[in-house]
């Protein structure tokens, strides 16, 4: 059965999901979570929030998908204990740092892979099992006929986001609100530049999703759950959202025109977009609010009344009373998930004036009002001649439903272990080696190769055009494409088969899923950075896995790369442009294959494998010859070639060899030095 997941940023949304079918919810406690801006809960909150939701039949998932550093390791696992404790159902994750940590301290709570994990194909889906992950939320790219597929081929569950705001970048792997201004998307405090005018439009602000019209097609696939956005919006555009799309999963239907509207009604962005699902990449997917749009308010005050009452959630329960003469007054509750309990009270009397009857026991034990619960049978084994106090009965009612709702809400048995930090590692003391990446193949001369730095890499399907043969002293990685398919797959095996054979040395792992490409090749196994390093957990992850060395995340400032446990040799980007956003789509840059925003700034976009799009910052990363980066324990320091010209990238490199300071024109120290929020 297809679970309807619902999101819940404060309590009054939480209520507002529960009461209108939602059978899952979703929330953050504290900052660990993609959505800091939320109101959020506390720790102390969540016992009962548990509660709250499993006596209503409601799940509930706690978000943890943000990116953790090492100082708040040992707090997020005290959050994870307590979450453990309160008894979520299961916990979503993004970074592999936490990942490690939550198997090590709370080995028993189920864990989801978050879209923010990036997982996209099959590969990536199997990796994930293997790694004990139980559901993995699919990237909002992926169109009808692949999530159909994965379905079929998935081991786990598999959950799919349906309705609300889209990112235009793919999830996990924008790094332009962090670039900008300091605030991390892939830390919860994305200030979405996605949705400010570039070259005189806004070719980056994606409408809403809306798939409603395929709820019934989702149900058929096997999809697990249908994810709502909205931890952000109103408590009652999440009553308005969860109670239609519950009616649609309950009743296996599309829409009704008055539903459509009422969607529309609640929020939307000049319309919704299925451009995804239906593989119409098109410009009818692009949108942005109008602000003459106002809430409905009329509208969303009846929904609060509704809701607010707390009596559209009710759990309906059996109740078998029997009453014989000279015993005890039993009660049995039983519940339609597999809940029963049983109290007594005194024995019953014989009736002095007018006997009891079945209707009256009846009557009064259905009084379940103040209560979750509602009675749907009232069986009545009764003697004769009998008599019973109203006070007695109303008791055992109470009874009943208390025992009912211990039962309902028991707290799983699980393992709470202690945190133990990543060993030290003392950080080299060499001085880091230089790599150079390159954007296509054309940037690659023999000037460059003169310089001898210790690797260059470049996109699979570029380095597929170079004669390797010609550089037989030269290291070459071969960087796998971050976003592809499942189809995709054989022609990247392919490709690489055809590259070790000349020569290649390594290859670049940035998803899950090229864990299982390259694993039964002997090549050298080098993280990129799309893998978002930000933390020693995640380290000592990835070794695991059998990556050979790893580029942390460039949103780490100079103290944070210096103490990371360095269980691996760490390679850091001291040079270049920035990658910002990629784009599962082809959007409007113009003849110049810029974006221009209201500060004039240009954001150049360059094609990427599969026709994708990838922005990148307008200035240039320079670090230049200072001793900065040269004693934090790197092993490698990489200057990442984009927009230059053959030539600038020879001239750059041999520069940074040569102890040369090289300045380009519009340059930034990025977040070396600041770091994020």
């Amino acid at each position: 059965m297809t679970e309807l997941l619902a999101p819940a940023g404060s309590r009054e949304a939480l209520i507002a999901a529960v009461q209108n079918g939602a059978d899952a919810v979703y929330l953050g406690v504290d900052e660990f979570n993609a959505r800091r801006g939320a109101r959020n809960f506390t720790l102390d909150e969540l016992r009962g929030v548990v509660s709250y939701c499993h006596l209503r039949g409601v799940r509930v998932y706690l978000t943890l998908n943000t990116l953790i550093n090492d100082r708040e390791l040992h707090a997020l696992s005290s959050v994870a204990h307590g979450a453990s404790e309160a008894g979520v159902d299961a916990i979503l994750v993004q970074d592999w740092g936490v990942v490690d940590t939550l198997r090590r301290v709370v080995p028993d709570v189920p864990l989801h892979a978050s879209t923010q994990m990036t997982v996209h194909t099959l590969s990536g889906i199997e990796e994930a099992a293997r790694l004990g992950i139980t559901r993995v939320v699919l990237s909002r790219e992926l169109n009808r006929d692949e999530i159909a597929s994965l379905c079929l081929q998935s081991p786990i569950e598999l959950e799919v986001f349906v309705h609300g705001a889209l990112c235009v970048c793919v999830s996990g792997q924008c790094a332009m609100s962090a670039v900008i201004g300091q605030r991390s998307g892939n830390r919860g405090l994305c200030a979405q530049p996605c949705r400010l005018p570039y070259n005189g439009g806004h070719p980056l602000s994606l409408r809403d999703n809306n798939l409603a019209d395929y709820v019934p097609e989702l149900q058929d696939m096997g999809v697990a759950c249908l994810k709502l956005e909205g931890r952000m919006k109103r408590p009652e555009y999440v009553a308005a959202v969860t109670g239609i799309y519950a009616r649609l999963l309950r009743e296996h239907r599309k829409p009704t025109d008055e539903e459509r509207a009422q969607l529309a009604a609640a929020f939307s962005r000049d319309g919704f977009t299925d451009g995804y699902y239906t593989g119409k990449h098109d410009r009818a997917m692009f949108g942005v609010r109008s602000a003459a749009e106002r809430w409905p308010e009329d509208w969303f005050a009846r929904l609060r009344a509704e809701y607010e009452q707390e009596r559209m959630r009710t759990v309906p329960v059996r109740f078998s009373a029997s009453l014989r003469a000279g015993e005890p007054i039993t009660l049995r509750a039983s519940d339609g998930d597999g809940h029963t309990v049983s109290v007594t009270g005194p024995r019953s009397e014989a009736a002095r004036t007018r006997a009891l009857t079945a209707e009256e026991i009846d009557a009064r034990l259905r009084k379940t009002g103040g209560t979750a619960f509602t009675v749907s049978d009232c069986a009545v084994e009764l003697d004769g001649g009998l008599a019973v106090s109203a006070a007695a009965l109303n008791a055992l009612r109470r009874d009943a439903l208390s025992a009912m709702e211990a039962a309902r809400t028991a707290l799983p048995a699980r393992r709470s272990l202690p945190y133990v930090a990543p060993e030290p590692v003392p950080n080299t003391i060499a001085l880091p080696r230089f790599t150079v990446s390159l954007h296509r193949a054309g940037q690659l001369t023999d000037a460059l190769v003169d310089c001898a730095p210790a690797m260059i890499a470049l996109p699979i399907e570029e380095l597929a055009k170079v004669d390797l043969t010609r550089y037989p002293s030269m290291r070459f990685c071969a960087i796998l494409p971050r976003v592809y398919r499942t189809g995709d797959e054989p022609e990247l095996r392919a490709l690489l088969t055809a590259l070790r054979k000349r020569g290649l040395s390594a290859v670049g792992v940035g998803n899950l899923g090229h864990l299982a490409l390259v694993r039964d090749y002997e090549l050298e196994k080098r993280g990129e950075l799309s893998l978002n390093v930000f933390n020693s957990a995640a380290l000592r992850f990835l070794k695991e896995q059998g990556l050979d060395s790893a580029a942390v995340s460039f949103e780490l400032r100079r103290e944070q790369i210096r103490d990371l446990q360095k269980c691996l040799p760490c390679e850091a980007v001291i040079y270049g442009r920035l990658p910002l956003m990629i784009i599962d789509n082809r959007i409007d840059a113009g003849a110049s294959r810029t974006l221009t925003d209201r500060r004039n700034e240009s954001f150049p976009v360059l094609e990427v494998y599969g026709g994708r799009c990838e922005i990148e910052n307008a200035k240039t990363l320079y670090l230049g010859k200072r001793s900065d980066w040269q004693d934090v324990g790197l092993s490698y320091v990489r200057l990442r070639f984009t927009t230059e010209s053959p030539e600038q990238c020879a001239a750059v490199l041999r520069a940074h060899v040569d102890g040369v300071d090289c300045p380009p024109e519009d340059l930034t120290r990025g977040l070396f030095y600041r770091g994020v929020e």
